[in-house]
């Protein structure tokens, strides 16, 4: 009997493009400079020099929402600080997706406002929709894929990774490597997801990735709130965050997330010695990966900083750094043919097998509009 075809369903995966290094686009600047608070790209606010110097003057970057664990952020803010002498400073680490877009528009003209935002696609394109957002060009821009960023330059995709399931193999004896497994009474109890998909783009890229492994599609996630709704009625689902912590205490020993954050929370349990044996498996019988976009607040505090920190994390550094921590990088194929790119930590990264295809706009608003309708309905019964 012939194997069972895998549904495969991938956002924005298309990284076939050439990379152009920070500074590339922004040495020449434009006649006559605008201020970084309205500059559209390093070169419109006088060259790469003259919009380091101003964020420099600044002095600080405000950020909001980057756990240092995730996606490899504690490199990348130290690389900043580093390479620029500027201070990050940032916000609520734990907070979501959902966070960020109230905080761009509860703090405006503040000056604790977040200057730059890193939230999952959807929450991006609401931004954007809402005027929070302002156009601005990264020296890669011409390099990011059509489908992976706005076409005003509002926002653009930086990394992604798989939707994945984590299980601490000391406390699970046979640790779930699908959907369908989730649904086994063995797991009673112990089934999370890392935040409230209303809220946070890796808990709502799970329900997506559910719905996809039981006959749902990219216009159809009721599947996915469906499927939640029958683990929690049969006790698997709990509805506890998972973080590294609840994992290292036994609360959520089986965890949806993202791929490259089950990947590196093994690596940081190995570290500390922790006792955890945390594994990772790619449920490929509902596959969903989404790239997460940065945007600069339109409103910024710190215009100068904002801009140049989009520089830093798009460049081969920045996306090297992001590469270490396990999230595939944007601009990956394309640092493959320049020679930029790490090719050990590539290594790493788990196989991934399907055709690439990614929901439109328009699938993903109406996802969420469903999600943010049903899911408490779902999961309290």
């Amino acid at each position: 009997m012939p194997a069972p075809r895998l549904r495969t369903a991938f956002v924005a995966f298309s990284l076939a493009l050439a990379a152009a290094p920070l500074g590339a686009c922004g040495d020449k600047p434009t006649a006559a400079p605008t201020a970084p608070a309205v500059a559209t790209s390093a070169a419109d606010a006088g060259g790469t020099a003259a919009l380091t110097a101003a964020a420099k003057k600044e002095g600080v970057l405000n950020a909001i929402a980057l756990p240092r664990d995730w996606a490899g952020y504690g490199a990348l803010i130290d690389g900043f600080e580093k390479k620029y002498g500027i201070k990050v400073r940032v916000e609520n680490p734990e907070g979501s997706s959902e966070d960020e877009i109230t905080a761009l528009k509860e703090h405006r003209g503040a000056g604790r406002a977040p200057d730059v935002i890193d939230v999952g696609g959807s929450f991006a394109q609401s931004a954007a929709r809402q005027g929070l957002l302002a156009p601005y060009e990264v020296a890669a821009y011409d390099q990011i894929p059509e489908e992976q960023k706005d076409p005003r330059a509002r926002w653009y995709n930086n990394y992604g990774g798989y939707v994945s399931i984590g299980c601490d193999a000391k406390r699970v004896k046979n640790c779930p490597s699908t959907f369908a497994d989730l649904r086994k009474p063995e797991y009673k109890g112990q089934v999370a997801l890392n935040g409230d998909p209303t809220k946070s783009g890796s808990a709502f890229a799970g329900v997506y990735a559910a719905a996809l492994a039981n006959g749902g599609s990219f216009d159809d996630i009721q599947p996915g709130l469906d499927f939640f709704a029958e683990l929690s009625k049969n006790g698997n689902f709990i509805p506890v965050q998972s973080t590294p912590e609840t994992i290292a205490n036994g609360r959520t020993p089986i965890s949806i997330d993202w791929d490259f954050l089950n990947l590196g929370y093994a690596e940081e349990f190995r570290k500390k010695g922790a006792d955890v044996d945390w594994r990772t498996a790619i449920p490929f019988d509902g596959s969903f990966a989404e790239y997460y976009a940065h945007g600069v607040n339109k409103d910024a505090p710190h215009p100068a900083a904002a801009r140049l920190w989009q520089e830093y994390v798009f460049s081969p550094e920045g996306q090297n750094l992001r590469l270490a921590a396990y999230a595939r990088p944007v601009l990956m194929e394309a640092m493959k043919k320049d020679g930029t790119l790490d090719k050990a930590a590539a290594e790493k990264l788990p196989t991934v097998e399907g055709t690439p295809t990614f929901p439109t706009e328009a699938q993903t608003a109406k996802a969420k509009e469903t999600v943010n309708r049903g899911w408490t309905k779902a999961v309290s019964g």
